[in-house]
């Protein structure tokens, strides 16, 4: 017989959807392939869908906008096996189940069935994943409309969790929904199915910028045990293949829909320093392959130049510490095996003492801000972000240099708290090219005259291939300004972070040609709205956590992108379209960058 039935499969997933479903009427069908699939068959499953089913970015109006109206049969749209060599025909329409649900805005529309196909010759099973219809399959057995699905992802960039537009929705309604954390894979499954490019780029700035902002949110972070994360081999060299990484996100996200549980998920990517990759736009980036050395933080030495500069970040965690309540401070003594007893200044001191080892740092860094270490962000001065670091442990300046060393073209300007250490980090690990230079990335050779004059606001820097690019560019010149000089600069409001006299060299107000344009809060603006996702951010686990905020950050890219663009449209007086050139930067954005940031600032 050419074909067989595949077996109904309610019995072998009712592990993971006994919520919400019951089972249906057993029937007893010849033995075929075994549905959801397993191991090799699992796998080619999942790699199919993520290659062959994606959604446009930009859906249609005829399948987003709202409907109630949708096919009772959802059968997958295949007729012949494409992992065969031969055209094999592939099975008639198997049910999987006959009790099936799409969620709506306004409704919860059950008795739909969803079928599969499969191929006898390979075994590879076919299962209904289009989106023509408007709807998304998540797990055979829960669908959501992609009208809902698009007010899900509003709401998240109006800082609403899932479960509470949920909940909403379920009041509005009179309907039960399924649970959230389902209706959440769910989300998360359609997302990763979307065709999103992750450009992380400005259209007035480019692929790559020439100032950029770089910032910690402390507060978000995901539970992860420190003692959890596996150690590197031997040969790891710091770099690890980021797309290859985020592809293994997106898989594991699109992978639920077909495993009983994460545990039974072979597809679970477990933060590790050898497989954890910041995301950097694919213009920006030199290569796919970045760094990520964050493995060094624990077992490298510091030379006394970073050592000296370590104190700075000791002196952060301090502050904060002061910051908590009395009964807190003692319990986190107690938590470290310190002398609980004493005045609040007395545990300080203690908790301060006890920070001179990066480990003993690092426990009380997780007690204090979580268990893992923030997002380092970089955005260009119009708020666009251009890259994002999951960081597993306390911050340090090696996290922002790992980013900056895989851009393709070093930023001309960088803006950091801790700009000193930044500079003395990264042109330790590169003494040849010495990236931050001139003067360690000062604006002035630091002699006694040069820092009382700045210190008293008495000299300025006057930097005019900001504004013109150079004539005879330098050689490894940035493309937009032809100059090869990189400062690590503070702005007004991180002055006081340092106590190096020298430092006065670091103040972005020496440089006439950015004063009084360049946005510097950008970054902590961007944490600001982001700080009102930490509710919910914060529950997920590792790989929903990066998964998520990457495309939230990628909404909010696109959002202020396009409100530019509506701008210079504007601007234009005309119904012409607005041309990128090679760079990344429209013809408008090029004429704001040579003259002045402030249009697009404001």
């Amino acid at each position: 017989m050419l074909f067989r039935r595949v077996r109904i499969v309610e019995d072998d997933i009712q592990e993971v959807f006994t919520e919400g479903t019951e089972d249906v009427e057993e029937q007893q069908l010849d033995e075929g392939p075994r549905y959801p699939p397993e191991d090799a068959q699992l796998s080619r499953m999942v790699h199919y869908i993520f290659k062959n089913k994606k959604l446009p970015a930009v859906l249609p109006a005829d399948v987003a906008n709202a409907r109630n109206v949708f096919p009772k049969h959802l059968v997958p749209l295949e007729t012949i096996c494409t992992e065969c060599t031969e055209n094999t025909l592939l099975s008639e329409p198997q049910l999987i189940t006959s009790k099936a649900t799409i969620l709506t805005m306004t409704d919860v529309i059950e008795g739909i069935s969803t079928y599969c196909k499969c191929c006898y010759r390979c075994g590879m099973i076919y299962r209904y994943q289009e989106w023509s219809d408007g709807v998304h399959n998540y797990d055979d057995h829960i669908l959501l409309s992609l009208h809902l699905c698009i007010f899900l992802r509003n709401s998240l960039q109006t800082h609403q969790a899932i479960g509470s537009a949920v909940e909403a929705l379920e009041k509005t309604c009179g309907k039960r929904f399924p649970s959230h954390q389902r209706v959440l894979y769910a989300y998360l499954h359609f997302e990763a199915l979307t065709d999103h490019s992750y450009t992380f780029a400005c259209v007035t700035c480019g692929y790559h910028p020439v100032t950029v902002v770089m910032d910690l949110h402390k507060k978000g972070v995901f539970s992860m045990p420190v003692s959890n994360i596996e150690v590197p081999p031997q040969d790891f060299d710091g770099k690890v293949n980021a797309e290859e990484f985020w592809e293994g996100v997106s898989l594991e996200m699109i992978s639920r829909g077909l495993v009983p549980s994460n545990r039974q998920n072979p597809f679970v990517v477990c933060p590790s320093y050898h497989y954890w990759a910041p995301w950097i736009g694919r213009h920006t980036r030199s290569t796919s392959m970045v760094l990520n050395t964050e493995y060094s933080k624990v077992h490298t030495a510091r030379t006394p130049d970073e050592a000296s500069d370590f104190n700075i970040t000791e002196d952060r965690l301090t502050d904060e510490i002061l910051k908590l309540k009395m009964e807190a401070v003692r319990s986190l003594c107690k938590q470290c095996g310190i002398d609980s007893k004493g005045s609040r200044m007395d545990l300080v001191m203690r908790l301060r003492q006890e920070m001179q080892t990066r480990g003993t740092y690092d426990k009380i860094f997780s007690k204090v801000w979580g268990a893992s270490g923030g997002w380092a962000v970089v955005t260009c001065p119009c708020a666009i972000v251009y890259a994002v670091k999951f960081n597993l442990r306390a911050e340090s300046p090696r996290d922002f240099a790992d980013i900056l060393l895989s851009m393709t073209h070093f930023p001309n300007l960088t803006l950091y708290d801790f700009a000193r250490g930044l500079a003395t980090h990264t042109n330790l690990r590169e003494p040849e090219s010495m990236p931050f230079s001139p003067y360690e990335g000062r604006l002035l050779e630091p002699t006694d005259n040069n820092v009382r004059l700045a210190s008293a606001g008495q000299i300025k820097v006057s930097l005019p291939w900001l504004t013109s690019k150079k004539v005879v560019p330098d050689e490894n010149g940035h493309p937009l300004t032809g100059s090869s000089e990189h400062y690590a600069l503070y702005d007004r409001f991180h002055e006081a972070n340092t106590k190096d006299k020298k430092d006065a060299l670091r103040k972005i107000e020496l440089i006439p040609e950015v004063c009084g344009w360049v946005n510097s809060q950008c970054a902590e603006q961007l944490f600001a709205g982001m700080r009102k996702n930490n509710h919910f951010l914060n529950m997920m686990t590792p790989t929903s956590h990066i998964f998520l905020v990457r495309n939230i950050l990628h909404h909010y890219n696109n959002a202020r992108n396009t409100k530019t663009l509506e701008e210079m449209k504007k601007a234009l007086h005309v119904g012409m379209e607005i041309e990128f050139n090679s760079r990344g930067q429209t013809v408008m954005g090029m004429y704001f960058f040579n003259t002045s940031y402030e249009k697009t600032i404001q």
